[in-house]
């Protein structure tokens, strides 16, 4: 296997101490292993996808960004992105810090139990706001690239009404593409159409959530399921512990998150409690449930 040189000047590798190797699998891309020896003499490793194509070029610049918001708020809980773009072979790449699952008991190295729980480090990206974007002067609804949540392309324009960017970046974006690709269904589009217009607005408006005073947008994973979790280290130094991975970044209500955590299951009670005591429930706690059905969809 053979590194394409525009990878090379992107992370600023000498060739003839670089190797690559395929690693891992994936549904959506071809992934590897990049392997160096720094001037330093310090070995180092990273980890690269490629697939051909226009999709794979927006799927991968919205995933280096939501990687890096996520990492940004709280480091040890996904690897940096470092580099993506097109390669001189005309393939879409991203380069990320390498993150090494392969532990089950080594000596030498901190164990996870040292380490911050994935519950921890969930809430404590929930409970940090989200930086200003680019241009405004407050913190927004949205993400400054669009983002793919397996292979749906999720349109990610700002707004400054969460409700608003959920039934209209959400459902009825959803709905669009739905009837472009498998014609259009009047029912559908009715069930669609009154759940953001009726449901969204009584559920989580503005002016209802949090007795009138809204929510925070803040970072979030976007498709966080226990196939998108596990333990590693990252980098090649620190501790094995909690992290994540492959994330299509949002800057939202911290209970969207919970949707798809729901949904597929793999986090049970005692993690919730936890996540809960250090990000408490939006207000009207009564309506929890309701909210956490709602971002299902």
């Amino acid at each position: 296997m053979k590194l394409d040189q525009s990878i090379l000047r992107a992370l600023s590798l000498d060739p003839a101490a670089t190797t690559v190797a395929t690693h891992g699998s994936s549904g959506f891309n071809a992934t590897a292993k990049i392997s160096t020896t720094l001037k330093t003499g310090t070995r180092k490793h990273f980890f690269m996808k490629t697939a051909p194509g226009k999709d794979a070029e927006i799927m991968f610049r919205g995933e280096h960004a939501s990687l890096n918001s996520i990492h940004n708020a709280v480091r040890s809980l996904c690897p940096a992105s470092l580099a993506t773009g097109v390669s001189d072979d005309g393939n879409a790449f991203l380069v990320t810090d390498f993150l090494d699952m392969s532990f089950r008991s080594s000596a030498g190295i901190q164990q996870a139990s040292s380490a911050m729980s994935l519950a921890a480090k969930l809430a404590k990206l929930h409970t940090t706001p989200a930086p200003i974007p680019v241009g405004y002067s407050k913190a927004m609804f949205g993400f400054p690239e669009t983002t793919c949540c397996g292979d749906t392309a999720q349109p990610n324009d700002y707004k400054d009404s969460w409700a608003t960017f959920y039934s209209e970046n959400r459902l009825l974006a959803i709905l669009t593409k739905c009837e472009r690709n498998h014609g259009k269904d009047a029912e559908f589009r009715s069930l669609v159409e009154k759940t953001a217009n009726a449901v969204v607005p009584r559920l989580i408006g503005d002016d209802h959530l949090n007795d009138g005073k809204g929510v925070t947008p803040v970072v979030i994973h976007g498709d966080l399921w226990s196939g998108n979790k596990g333990k590693g280290q990252i980098g090649g130094e620190g501790p094995i512990e909690d992290v994540v991975f492959d994330p299509s970044a949002v800057y939202g209500h911290s209970e969207y998150e919970l949707g798809i955590m729901n949904m597929f299951g793999g986090f049970g009670k005692s993690f919730f409690d936890e996540y809960h005591d250090l990000c408490p429930k939006t207000a009207p706690i009564e309506e929890y449930q309701d909210r956490v059905s709602l971002y299902e969809l």
